[in-house]
């Protein structure tokens, strides 16, 4: 049974959700009829993918691609964050995943806070085995981030130490079922500086002027150096699953496959299943637009290109991360996404992205935008 809190009970057919931290879309994607178009390759676009960007493209327009200004060169670029977020049961019959959007750090964490600058947080947990995982960590993760002894000094050991504390919290937490489990990918943000820190298969992509930048690397049991790792430690990959039991290498909770024999505060290196998160460090600039995050339910019918492409033509459209959010949500429902959807869309600025275009050497009649581009590129090297 999942913990007390101010949480809503899930809808068995499916609902949207709204809590003191983030307001998330209200309304239903239900009445869609979704062709099967199957699971794309992580890194390429298949032909259908081809042909549905060049129409969503068709609608966006084309601007120069030069569209920083002489004051922005000589400004520093300073981002502003705003968010948006979507969540749909989809044929699941529960919703177990979770997340976070706080814009405002200080504001979040008050006046006495001695946060070292104006920044941000997210996260999406994506639960299996029941919600208690899930839900523990999604309310204690920043926590365990901001009281760790290493934040002021070295915030990527906060943030690792954090995700193997909390790990051996909620083992601890006689209330809950320690079976449960969840991925973790959190993103933290101040001024500049992102740090993604990821444990799992979620996945973050930055959208750079229309081109995907994976901030993230899917830990699944059979990838080369997650293999490697579950065998020296005499686990076994079976059919793509960790012990033919489940089918990501690292987790927070699954307490049944961990030793908990002796739990002091760190898990057990001898544990072929790790908390331990992989961390990516980015400096960010003017030309990195918006931060799509999302659980494997949108990963698996859609390649990260896609959705910074879908991404993009939305913000370009509205400037309205949740709606874009909702879109890319929507699109994956078209897609027969048979998982749990959560989608959180981050702006680094005020304004849509700018148009681009590629510049025209030769007299064609017609004209290629920068994403369709970067599209069509991905397609050639995956060949």
């Amino acid at each position: 049974m999942a913990p007390e809190s101010n949480h809503p009970v899930f809808a068995a057919e499916g609902s949207y959700r709204k809590d003191n931290v983030t307001e998330e879309v209200v309304g239903t994607l239900r009445g869609l009829t979704p062709p099967k178009i199957g699971r794309p390759p992580r890194h390429s676009a298949s032909s259908v993918q081809l042909t549905s960007a060049a129409e969503l493209e068709s609608d966006i327009g084309l601007l120069n691609i030069n569209s920083t200004s002489d004051e922005s060169e000589t400004t520093p670029f300073i981002p502003i964050y705003r968010s948006g977020s979507c969540s749909e049961i989809g044929s699941k019959p529960y919703m177990e995943d979770e997340h976070i959007c706080i814009d405002n750090l200080l504001e979040h964490l008050g006046s006495g806070s001695d946060f070292p600058s104006p920044g941000a947080f997210y996260g999406v947990f994506d639960g299996h085995g029941g919600t208690d995982a899930a839900l523990f960590i999604r309310e204690n993760i920043l926590r365990f981030i901001m009281e760790d002894a290493h934040f002021q000094i070295c915030t990527k050991e906060a943030i690792r130490s954090a995700f193997i504390r909390a790990d051996c919290a909620f083992a601890n937490a006689d209330s809950l079922d320690s079976s449960s489990g969840t991925t973790v990918l959190t993103v933290l943000i101040f001024g500049r500086t992102m740090l993604v820190a990821n444990a799992g298969d979620c996945r973050a992509v930055l959208g750079k002027r229309g081109k995907a930048i994976e901030l993230s690397k899917d830990h699944k049991p059979d990838s080369s150096s997650e293999r490697l790792r579950i065998e020296r430690l005499g686990g076994v990959v079976y059919d793509g699953y960790l012990n033919g039991q489940l089918s990501v290498a690292r987790a927070l909770g699954d307490w049944h496959m961990k030793k908990k024999v002796g739990i002091v505060g760190s898990s057990l290196p001898s544990c072929p299943l790790i908390a331990e998160p992989e961390i990516h460090e980015v400096v960010l600039s003017e030309e990195d637009e918006f931060l799509v995050i999302g659980c494997d339910g949108l990963w698996d019918v859609m390649s990260s290109q896609c959705a910074v492409m879908i991404a993009r033509r939305e913000l370009t459209l509205h400037n309205d991360p949740e709606r874009c959010s909702r879109e890319l949500v929507r699109e994956a429902l078209r897609r027969d996404a048979r998982d749990n959807l959560t989608v959180v869309v981050v702006c680094f600025s005020v304004e849509p992205p700018p148009r681009i275009e590629v510049p025209r050497r030769f007299k064609f009649k017609r004209s290629i935008s920068a994403e369709r581009l970067n599209l069509l590129q991905e397609v050639l090297d995956a060949n």
